[in-house]
């Protein structure tokens, strides 16, 4: 099993939903992105998205943008972003870490060299937003890391099985219809979604986009196998000061929030 089916499998029997960390690597220099990065599982995150800087970033919203901006003008690239994922590595090898991002960097560094120097970092799995299914194998072979797929609100039942076709770790449902960290979710259609993706597959769904405090998580782990945050911590560095314990404090407020949802 991988370290993804190996987490969701242990949320299961704790009867509980897993807590989704997105930061955006490198954010805000290289040596305080580090530090959050290793923080993370301490502070509750179960599963960790680390998101590949770039200049374009067209699924997200002025948050994450700006978060991308940041890394970039630390001198953050893929090459870097694959360090900081060995070097968390030494100090953990079970929390599940995914990487978020787009196509274009991992062209710049050629596919088959980042899907291969990837697997050996310790990354676990992919969301590339800009790949659909239909343009996946063009990557080509991903030897044991999960890829995970995007599902939307726009995903109808004739779309479903095509994005589901290959699909490996969870499914990511995006809750809105937009960019991140621009709207909220309304929990009844997150509801219904979830509902309906479930009777395609038995992938694990952790729901994104709109998930900015406590409460909202409380309320998606309630419906899903996970929730996923990411604006609202990329915020937290944007506001300043000391933002490995802004970042940190915040995830462990939102962890609190999905591990006691369903109690």
């Amino acid at each position: 099993m991988s370290r993804i089916s190996e987490r969701f499998a242990e949320l299961k029997r704790a009867g509980r939903a897993g807590f989704g960390a997105y930061v955006s690597a490198g954010d805000p220099d290289a040596r305080r992105s580090a530090e959050i990065l290793a923080g993370l599982p301490g502070a509750g995150a179960d599963m960790i998205e680390l998101g590949m800087p770039f200049s374009d970033p067209m699924a997200d919203g002025p948050a994450i943008q700006a978060g991308n901006l940041r890394a970039l003008k630390a001198g953050i690239t893929l090459p870097r972003t694959l360090d900081m994922v060995r070097a968390f590595r030494k100090g953990d090898d079970r929390t599940p870490l995914v990487l978020m991002g787009y196509l274009n960097p991992i062209e710049q560094y050629g596919s088959k060299r980042f899907l291969s120097d990837a697997k050996s970092a310790g990354v676990d799995g992919l969301i590339i937003v800009d790949v659909p299914p239909e343009e996946q194998d063009s990557l080509g072979h991903f030897d044991g890391l999960d890829i995970i797929r995007l599902a939307t609100p726009t995903s109808d039942d004739r779309r479903l099985p095509r994005v589901l076709e290959g699909a490996s770790g969870f499914l990511y449902y995006v809750s809105i219809t937009g960019i991140t960290g621009t709207a909220t979710f309304d929990e009844a259609k997150v509801r219904d979604a979830v509902a309906r993706v479930k009777r395609h597959t038995k992938l694990p769904i952790a729901v994104g986009f709109g998930i900015r405090t406590p409460a909202q998580a409380a309320v998606i782990a309630r419906v899903a196998d996970a929730a996923v945050v990411g604006s609202a911590l990329v915020q937290k560095v944007a506001e300043g000061g000391d933002v490995v314990a802004g970042v940190l404090g915040l995830v462990r407020e939102l962890s609190a929030a999905v591990r006691s949802a369903r109690t």
